[in-house]
């Protein structure tokens, strides 16, 4: 592939033949790019190792070699020799990662105001390289989007797309109807299918024609069809995974079939919703029992993907942190942060009236929903790793870090925190030949940063991690430097300038200042 120099910001973009310049986004691919002397973390579960120069042409991982030991002066000679007109980056010090794989990436949304290039940005900043996007604004937009992103005519990750169940027809009524839809959506291009619930007969008929056309499928099992089809009914008709953890308490209940509902709940209220939302697993089978045990290795005997998205429950049990996350004051744009506000009508808007009672006791649901997940971890199952931002205080990429931190609260090894995040998502999507380890052959997706985030996956942030130096100074270290995907070098921190900017702007175009809901400025 000949050299590309790719430029681009919030109102154009442009392909360059000229050499780089200092203060682009996006340079590459190139004939031959080297990474020297980087520390690998892999994501396969191996400890970190180097030091290690890394081959890239074009977009493809040509070598990975081991150049010498730490502290020891690496001799010229072992090393990859560096192409006449390639380029090569000093990783001495850094750490590099496979590219992220955010499992449930919604591209914005105009309720939000988000628009795909502004959470693009976001995301590739925190080093997510693909992203699968569980229905959002319609097929036939993501595709247009993948088809640029594929082609470098964008900024932004590669992108796997489902399509919502039912999506462009007005109803699905029998199982030939439901066969049909896939077909067709088959036939668009589509990845994969969300479902969130039908009646078991469609069900039943559209996963079993979706596996027969070797697609992908996620559902969230929402409360208006979990009853009668929950996580094992999915699985056993052919589901790849789940999303979030509805339809999982239910299907471990054992002295009811429906959660236990107050008289007066109405879902379409979300104080409800999300309420007795946080009294679901109290209500299933104990951990270890003999039930709980049954429902795990049933799940792990039919190969099911467990994607948690811990984030964007976050705010259940500590509303106070998710609203005041210090990366809104620069990062989230004034349509974002009004989106979030407490309201009747947006979906997440749940605390009408949220406290501390409400507060504990989704502490004890996390409690148990993170006890599943390590065990069903630690027993060979897949789990991985999604935000599902732009709700409820969660920002696009962020969330995507913290919902790393929150896998290492439900037990994970920090280094089994990073392969959720980057092979268990390939393996989920089928593409493990491709994306997920740093390996000769594969795609040159690869995060580059100066700490070492199994230290501290806190480094991993836009905003970094605060330190204390050793003359008593407080600094900001960390931070991604580079994300490279499919060989283009994306720098990182000068994506979320672009980012920084764009807020500022609006902001003064709306003299708008974020202020903490119910409070009112002079």
């Amino acid at each position: 592939m000949a050299t590309r120099i790719l430029f681009f910001s919030f109102f154009f973009f442009s392909f360059y033949t000229p050499a780089f310049a200092q203060n682009t986004l996006a340079e590459g691919p190139f004939k031959q790019l080297i990474l020297r002397g980087v520390t690998l973390i892999n994501g396969n579960g191996a400890p970190a190792r180097g030091p290690v120069d890394i081959v890239i042409e074009g977009d493809k991982i040509t070598d990975v070699k081991v150049v010498g030991n730490p502290g020891i002066t690496i001799d010229p000679n072992n090393r990859p020799q560096l192409k006449k007109g390639g380029k090569e980056i000093d990783g001495t010090g850094k750490y590099a990662l496979p590219g992220f794989v955010d499992m449930h990436g919604h591209i914005g949304g105009v309720s939000q105001g988000a628009d795909w290039d502004y959470v693009f940005h976001l995301w590739l900043a925190h080093g997510v390289t693909t992203v699968r996007e569980p229905s959002g604004r319609g097929i036939d937009f993501t595709l247009d989007l993948k088809k640029k992103a594929a082609n470098n005519e964008i900024i932004a990750p590669r992108i796997i797309s489902y399509t919502g169940f039912g999506e462009g027809v007005d109803g699905i009524e029998t199982p030939e109807q439901a066969r049909e839809w896939v077909r067709n959506n088959a036939k668009k291009g589509a990845d994969g299918i969300k479902f969130f619930g039908a009646p078991p007969k469609i069900m039943k008929a559209a996963l079993d024609e979706n596996k027969r056309l070797g697609l992908g499928s996620a559902c969230h099992h929402t409360q208006m069809s979990v009853a009668r089809w929950n996580v094992l009914h999915s699985a056993r008709a052919g589901l790849t995974s789940m999303e979030h953890w509805y339809g999982l308490p239910e299907a471990l209940f054992e002295d009811r079939t429906v959660q236990n509902y107050p008289l007066n709940y109405n879902y379409q209220n979300e104080q409800h919703r999300f309420e007795e939302a946080g009294k679901l697993w109290e209500q299933a089978a104990p951990p270890y029992s003999a039930h709980w045990n049954d429902v795990m290795d049933e799940l792990l005997a039919l190969d099911f993907t467990l994607d948690p998205t811990f984030n964007i429950y976050e705010a259940s049990r500590d509303l106070h942190r998710a609203r005041r996350a210090e990366w809104h004051e620069i990062y989230t744009l004034p349509a974002l942060w009004r989106f979030y506000q407490p309201s009747k009508i947006s979906h997440g808007s749940y605390w009408h009236f949220w406290g501390t009672e409400q507060e504990i006791a989704w502490k004890k649901n996390f409690n148990l929903w993170m006890t599943f997940i390590n065990e069903y971890k630690n027993r060979g199952g897949r789990v991985t790793t999604g935000s599902d931002s732009g709700f409820i205080f969660q920002l696009y990429g962020f969330a995507y870090i913290r919902e790393l931190e929150l896998l290492r609260e439900a037990g994970f090894h920090p280094l089994e925190v990073i392969r959720s995040a980057t092979l268990s998502g390939a393996e989920a999507l089928g593409m493990e030949d491709q994306i997920g380890t740093i390996a000769i052959g594969k795609q040159a997706d690869i995060v580059l940063i100066d700490e070492n985030p199994l230290e501290n996956l806190k480094v991993l942030y836009g905003t970094g991690a605060i330190k204390l130096t050793e003359d008593n100074q407080v600094v900001r270290v960390g931070g991604i430097q580079y994300t490279i995907s499919n060989g283009v070098i994306y720098h990182s921190k000068a994506l979320l300038e672009e980012v920084a900017k764009r807020v500022e702007k609006e902001k003064l175009i709306e003299n708008f200042t974020i202020k903490q809901p119910g409070i009112k400025l002079p």
